[in-house]
């Protein structure tokens, strides 16, 4: 078998319902074989026979998730596995329960935001998320059908891990704003769960502590996701929460993706706080004063950012590549090396504080920017010195030649040569990740997509009008390149 196409990064992705006209890719084998695979892989690491092993296992919303966990199931159970099953759960409440429940590992069945007929296998150990080599290390031993046989059949034990999870949340905000056990009384704070796994944000959360949720909206799963696509990213779903924030006079609104390890918010005159906006929240809330400290992000963030944390806050800022991965590992690698990095964070939501195990969760995140609102802070006031560009765009470049990264990779280097002779260009001296060009009133980022054969290009300006007066300029140089197409 051939499950090298199901990698995605550092997760598994496939199409798993025929519902979108599409043929299925996670069929029942599939499935089947991965699991299998991935008690191996736990087996190897833990340094237990798998009948010793406990692996947790949930699922988001998704319409295929109970038959992929049935799935799973029967594989870890003819291992011997003992299997700790959490039926609906957020991503980042699958790793707690290898620090919380001590499990061996952890498997959350999840396609993040993406369309209703796929679906997905993200894997946890209790060190966190999984590599990308790891990944295909699962998937190679699933395609020579590797499996774990014990003597002994393991047991599936039930456990509603996730009101555990949600005290947990509770506990911290209560903790933090020592307002006794109801800290949120008197505020009205909503959440757009998209129909995904986050409504529990809203009722055992927010609710449970005093707020007024009244106005939340797409609390209950649907994994046909029939209102809006569950991403904070998406251009429908802000405005879906921007508009119920107005419409409710809500002082805050908090959006999830589809299993929580994304989120975005709305301030009470129903603003975006979200990518830059957001990064600059988070790295108020991370510094909290501690000057020096490194703030990690993807590569696309603004030059008013950059100038937000370094100036404004007295942090630093790293620009890493794209990939939430990617974010986090360097920020815990510059820990390591004796720096303080305390956050890692993405303009797509993905947000992982050193506090929490560097872990990227939505619910956490949104739980830190909670005990500022109680605490009476201005989210307007603090993010007023952030400089917000006139324009933005973002474009995408398909490779169509068959050696994609070595012609994108040239692309790349003959652009960097070409904004080098250019009186009005200067290239960015702390970029990581493809070509970042300072513009007369901007800036644009040229960078290879980590996966596919696709050039993004990232765009902004200080100007109405200047994105199209760079593009323009641009697209003189890349027009020469016959194997990127618009």
């Amino acid at each position: 078998m051939d499950y090298k196409f199901l990698k995605s990064g550092t997760d598994i992705r496939g199409y798993a319902s025929d519902l979108g006209g599409k043929e299925i890719e996670l069929t029942n084998k599939a499935v089947s074989d991965i699991a299998s695979a991935f008690v191996c892989f736990v087996s190897d690491k833990a340094k237990k026979p798998s009948n010793e092993l406990v692996i947790s296992l949930g699922h988001d919303s998704r319409i295929t998730a109970e038959r992929i966990c049935e799935c799973v199931k029967e594989s870890l159970v003819k291992a011997g596995v003992t299997v700790i099953y959490l039926d609906y759960a957020s991503t980042p409440a699958m790793f707690m329960t290898t620090v919380d429940l001590k499990c061996d590992a952890a498997i959350q069945i999840t396609a993040s935001h993406h369309p209703f007929d796929r679906n997905g296998l993200k894997f946890f150990l209790p060190s966190g998320g999984l590599e990308g080599s790891d990944i295909s290390e699962i998937l190679e031993l699933a395609e020579s059908e590797t499996e774990a046989i014990s003597e002994t059949k393991g047991k599936i034990i039930n456990k509603d891990y996730m009101t555990d999870y949600a005290k947990n949340l509770r506990k911290i905000i209560i903790d933090s704003v020592k307002k006794g056990e109801k800290p949120l009384n008197g505020y009205h704070i909503i959440v757009d769960a998209g129909n995904g796994v986050g409504g529990f944000y809203a009722t055992e959360v927010l609710e449970k502590l005093g707020a007024d949720i009244s106005g939340s909206q797409f609390l209950e799963p649907d994994g046909m996701f029939p209102n809006h696509i569950p991403n904070p990213e998406n251009k429908e779903a802000m405005e879906s929460i921007c508009s119920a924030v107005k419409k409710s006079g809500a002082d805050l609104g908090i959006i999830f993706d589809t299993d929580v390890d994304r989120a975005g918010c709305v301030d009470k005159f129903g603003n975006e706080i979200n990518r830059n906006r957001l990064i600059a929240l988070a790295s108020y809330i991370a510094l909290d004063g501690k000057k020096g400290g490194t703030i990690v992000t993807d590569s696309v963030t603004s030059d008013g950012l950059k100038e937000y944390i370094e100036k404004t806050l007295g942090g630093s800022h790293y620009r890493y590549r794209r990939g939430y991965k990617n974010v986090i590992d360097k920020a815990a690698q510059i820990c390591s090396d004796g720096g303080f990095a305390p956050l890692a964070i993405e303009t797509s939501g993905h947000a992982a504080l050193k506090e929490n195990y560097f872990l990227d969760d939505g619910a956490y995140l949104m739980t830190k920017i909670v005990i500022e609102l109680a605490k009476g802070v201005d989210f307007d006031k603090i993010l007023a010195p952030l400089k917000m560009p006139k324009e933005e765009k973002e474009l995408r470049y398909n490779i169509t030649v068959a050696d994609f990264k070595d012609y994108g990779l040239k692309v790349i280097d003959e652009l960097e040569k070409y904004a080098k002779s250019k009186d009005n260009w200067s290239v960015a001296d702390d970029n990581r990740e493809g070509i970042r060009v300072s513009t007369k009133d901007g800036w644009f980022l040229l960078r290879l997509s980590v996966h596919d054969p696709v050039m993004p290009l990232n765009l902004e300006s200080n100007l109405l009008g200047g994105t199209d007066a760079d593009l323009k300029e641009l697209s003189a140089f890349l027009d020469k390149f016959d194997g990127l197409k618009l």
